[in-house]
């Protein structure tokens, strides 16, 4: 079965891999790490959006996310943006964590694995 690696991160990791109908997704951080946790929260979660839809699957294709914050004081402002975000009647698996990121104005960092569609080619990331 062919595995494809997609967007690559210097020369670190791949933000995406695809391996049969399935999209590993890593590395998703706000582009502007001066917003708040609100801010940077719903930057990652439509920077998710993109690369699932470019692979072939959506939010209710979602199989698990792995939320990393900062500060679990956030908590409460993540989980306001997550819940108007996510498809409540396909709730994926979620493991909410603290942890230091590499950049400290970062709050927020995910990692996801969703299902594809099975009728797309998802070549749409080369």
């Amino acid at each position: 079965m062919e595995i494809r690696r997609l967007e690559r991160v210097e020369d670190q990791f791949s933000r995406i891999v695809v391996h049969g109908q399935t999209a590993y997704f890593a590395g998703l951080v706000a582009d502007s790490p001066e917003q708040g946790i609100a801010g940077q929260c719903r930057q990652v979660l439509e920077k998710l959006d993109e690369l699932l839809h470019a692979v072939g699957s959506s939010r209710d294709r979602l199989l698990t996310l792995t939320v990393y914050l900062k500060d679990f004081e956030d908590y409460p402002r993540f989980k306001a943006v997550f819940a108007d975000w996510v498809d409540a009647d396909n709730l994926p698996a979620r493991a909410t964590v603290r942890a230091d990121l590499r950049d400290p104005g970062m709050r927020i960092e995910i990692m996801a694995i969703a299902a594809l569609v099975r009728d797309r080619t998802n070549r749409n990331l080369q």
